[in-house]
């Protein structure tokens, strides 16, 4: 891509300036409060996407916030990329520990962003990242450098669960026809080490509910001679692992895969000190599954949380009661190849059966969704790490990603093509938490980079 830098260079401040007014909008999905304000930056997503040169661009509504629609066709015999981001950012709570108002960017020198970082609520999920794209698009529509079609998708529900994008997704199948599609909404290595997500887990939430008396009883009058719900329920939950933290689920473990030596020791390559893992967190000593590292144990194998538990009396002082009830949370994050309704049924059926009599269980799903692999000899990924060397001049890490993004399973099954998740985040860039950022260089590095991968892409599709 001849010139990007050049052209990143001089109209660098209006990209972040452009970017800062975008962050300004409180998108948040989460509150009805904001309802105006999400449908806002909507309209200024629709509008940058026409000036950064795309034919078409509409807003396409739902059941719930607008889906907006963006092509540039220039050649139907050429591939076709299909861009997926979100405007919707998370609740900024708790506001007290924010250094600078969320919705106030605010740009302020780091220890990981020496150069300076935004600091504003979707600074990097996702409105930093997916504005890359559009800043990316500018440049190549611009300099009459796009080598291929491209559609973009930006959607505005992904923070509460994408719940009318499966829709969309299914009933616009031409629309959306794509060779591959790209999304920058996860995170590298660090920002000289490069690395691109190539696994996601998929996930299984459930809450469990424990009966035991029909009321809340004297502790003195019936300790001990009747089934109390929170012993019984902290009793299930500690046998859900066994001594080495392996998954007590009968099938639990029937589909997961075992990854080749190769690829771990592909992952290995990843730098990672323990001591300062150790360190970051206060904790003395690392905990999971037997034979597996940590990195690996965070993102290659499945897991099972307890997210919260609560029950009887948690309030001032002492109330000597046996509870009637008992509840908790709990999430299983899963392999690919591991269906989480599978999952969820195998988890109900287990824990139904390991109660003892005298309580009632009560096992209700909340969401799931499907994990995800990118194969590294797809086109796609080879077309990215070819990207990445261009503007880094380092070949990337692949990397599997502990977290969950269902929609990509959902691309796949419904719209047949792979995904590329090319994120320029850190993990110190505390998305979903207070004072969250992005760096500055790091949203310039993204725009360098992504025309390359239109490049590559182009030309080893041919």
């Amino acid at each position: 891509m001849n010139k990007v830098k050049t052209y990143i260079e001089t109209h660098k401040d209006r990209f972040l300036n452009e970017l800062i007014e975008l962050l300004k909008i409180p998108s948040i999905s989460a509150d009805s409060a904001y309802e105006k304000d999400v449908l806002k930056t909507a309209k200024a997503i629709k509008i940058s996407l026409e000036k950064a040169g795309c034919d078409t661009v509409e807003i396409c509504e739902t059941n719930g916030y607008p889906i907006v629609y963006g092509e540039k066709t220039i050649d139907t015999n050429l591939p076709t990329i299909l861009v997926y981001g979100h405007y919707d950012v998370q609740p900024p709570d708790p506001l007290d520990l924010w250094h600078s108002p969320p919705f106030k960017p605010v740009i302020k020198n780091t220890e990981k962003h020496p150069e300076g970082a935004i600091f504003a609520r979707g600074a990097c999920d996702d409105k930093g990242q997916m504005y890359m794209h559009v800043k990316a698009m500018e440049f190549m529509t611009t300099t009459n450098q796009l080598p291929c079609n491209v559609k973009f998708m930006i959607e505005g529900e992904e923070e509460v669960g994408s719940a009318n994008l499966a829709t969309f997704v299914k009933n616009n199948q031409e629309k959306l026809k794509n060779d591959v599609i790209l999304i920058s909404d996860t995170g590298m290595i660090a920002n000289d080490v490069p690395s691109i997500t190539t696994g996601l887990r998929g996930l299984s939430y459930v809450e469990v509910e424990v009966t035991g008396p029909n009321r809340d009883l004297h502790s003195g009058l019936y300790g001990g001679a009747v089934a109390n719900p929170i012993n019984i329920l902290t009793k299930m939950i500690a046998s859900l692992h066994d001594e080495n933290n392996h998954i007590n689920i009968p099938g639990f473990y029937d589909k997961v895969e075992e990854l080749s030596l190769e690829e771990r020791a592909e992952m290995a390559k990843a730098p990672f000190s323990l001591e300062d893992y150790k360190n970051a967190l206060d904790i003395e000593a690392i905990y999971g599954e037997t034979g597996y590292t940590t990195n690996e144990r965070n993102s290659i194998r499945p897991t099972l949380d307890v997210n919260g538990i609560w029950g009887g009396y948690t309030g001032e002082g002492a109330k000597t009661v046996i509870a009637s009830k008992a509840y908790a949370k709990i999430s299983m994050r899963l392999v690919p190849h591991q269906d989480w309704e599978e999952i969820t049924q195998l988890f109900k059926v287990h824990f139904e059966n390991i109660a003892p009599k005298g309580v009632k269980i009560k096992v209700t799903p909340h969401h799931g969704g499907q994990g995800y692999v990118t194969p590294i000899d797809s086109i796609g990924y080879q077309a990215a790490s070819k990207a990445y060397q261009n503007s880094f001049g380092k070949t990337p890490i692949p990397q599997r990603s502990g977290g969950s993004i269902p929609i990509v399973s959902l691309f796949e099954q419904e719209l047949k093509s792979k995904t590329i998740l090319m994120g320029f985040g850190l993990d110190s860039d505390a998305i979903h938490s207070p004072n969250e950022h992005f760096g500055v260089w790091n949203y310039l590095k993204g725009i360098e980079t992504i025309p390359y991968f239109y490049k590559y892409f182009t030309e080893l599709s041919s």
